[in-house]
């Protein structure tokens, strides 16, 4: 009865997203009522569970959330997206272009969500093709799988933090672990890029005169690069301290990063760099833009509180012990949650909403897959980080992003972009693995 329950919820998550365009604030909601009916819970229980798991999820991950929306405001706002990408570009050099622009979506992407920094940067492709006589697609897909990578694996981006907090894991491991994966994958965009990116055929592009108008910015590339850099450092050393063995002692050094390096606060010390960004804009045109970064976070953060409710209910269930999982201990378990999350973001779209309903069904099943320490749990949210980028298609909104700036058909994209996507699933959750069997 249990699994058919859970079948049948997850089947409404499915058919409300895609058939019905419900908002996933509203499908989640309501997948978590209606199983708690079905499983017999009274409706008082039901209410409090879901409350508590709604709550449980956001205390520490919702300030978190809406402080990256503000960095990454605040450097697409500023031009500051542009200088960074132009400086890996100038670091790497023109001859390696569609290799610095992968590394750069790859960067932008932290904190940026992946469709506006398509956007922002698409336009940078038919320049710097023009410039190397390399076709512009090959720069439209190594943009495109740059951006995705970071998208699903390193924290502060949305999903990473829904899953580690429903998960329970330590959100400095998850960085750590998440930039190794996701840097490889990023790469194995690159790669693709280039292996398909010649022979796709090339659309007609934007008239001239509507070509990219390069952003003046001010910003000095070390100033665009601190937002992001210092929150990750910050985090990462937190979890370098904190292990068990304390390599730092548990003296001052210990405290200061403990301290420092917690997200809200470490995300908080990224706003005030992102502030500095804005120092030269007039106030009148950037008082609207914490409020627009305010409204982007609230939506991310109702739909995590809501999968968190979810999950909550689904607590309440024994799942482990009905399907006979023993036997998928350790590697399996990844598999799974690999497998769960690519079936839910393939067939309805959201890579977001795919990580939070496979993190709400997994969570319990962590003691079973035998997947406990700290490592194992950072590496279950990476697994279904990768399930949730394979793969993107004509039912995922950055699906038409990608397609539309790079002026793509549909048989084109779906050839170049959706075939990337699936590359770099597979290669994220066999870096996964492979990490798994060394630590």
């Amino acid at each position: 009865m249990e699994i058919l329950v859970l079948g049948v919820v997850v089947l409404f998550i499915i058919v409300a997203t895609v058939k019905f365009k419900m908002h996933p604030i509203f499908s989640l909601t309501i997948a978590a009522v209606a199983s708690g009916f079905l499983l017999g819970i009274a409706p008082a229980t039901i209410m409090s569970t879901m409350a508590e798991g709604f709550g449980s999820t956001l205390s520490g991950i919702g300030l978190v959330i809406a402080f990256g929306t503000v960095i990454g405001i605040y450097l697409e706002k500023t031009g500051s997206t542009q200088v960074l990408a132009n400086s890996i570009l100038k670091l790497i050099g023109l001859k390696n272009s569609p290799l610095a622009i992968n590394l750069a979506g790859f960067v932008i992407s932290i904190p940026v969500y992946c469709d506006s920094g398509y956007i922002i940067l698409s336009s940078l492709n038919k320049a710097i093709s023009k410039k190397t006589g390399i076709p512009v697609l090959v720069f439209a897909i190594a943009l495109a799988t740059g951006l995705y990578s970071a998208h699903v694996f390193v924290p502060p981006t949305p999903g990473p933090l829904a899953a580690a907090a429903m998960l329970d894991a330590d959100l400095g491991m998850v960085l750590i672990f998440g930039l190794l994966v996701a840097i490889p994958v990023s790469i194995s965009g690159y790669f693709w890029a280039k292996f398909i990116g010649k022979s796709l055929q090339e659309e007609e592009m934007l008239e001239e005169k509507e070509d990219l108008k390069e952003v003046t910015s001010t910003v000095k590339p070390f100033q665009a690069f601190l937002p992001l850099l210092v929150p990750i450092v910050l985090i990462a050393m937190k979890s370098v301290v904190d292990y068990p063995t304390h390599p730092f002692g548990e003296g001052t050094v210990f405290l200061v990063f403990n301290f420092l390096g917690s997200p809200v606060i470490a995300l908080l010390i990224g706003v005030f760099f992102a502030f500095a960004l804005g120092k030269k804009v007039p106030s009148e045109e950037k008082k609207e833009w914490v409020p627009e970064a305010f409204k982007q976070a609230g939506a991310i953060v109702l739909i995590t509180g809501a999968g968190g409710a979810f999950g909550a209910i689904l607590r309440t269930m024994d799942i482990a012990s009905i399907i006979n999982l023993e036997s998928s201990t350790g590697m399996g378990g990844l598999l799974i949650a690999f497998a769960i999350s690519a079936v839910l973001k393939t067939a309805q779209g959201s890579s977001t909403v795919a990580i939070i309903t496979t993190s709400a069904i997994i969570a319990p099943l962590l003691e079973t897959f035998g997947l406990v320490s700290i490592t194992d749990k950072a590496l279950a949210v990476l697994a279904i980080g990768a399930g949730a980028m394979t793969v993107s298609h004509i039912n995922d909104s950055y699906f038409w992003v990608v397609s539309q700036f790079s002026h793509m058909k549909v048989k084109t994209a779906l050839r170049g972009h959706t075939l990337g996507t699936l590359v770099q699933g597979v290669v994220g959750i066999l870096m996964i693995l492979i990490i798994y069997a060394f630590v």
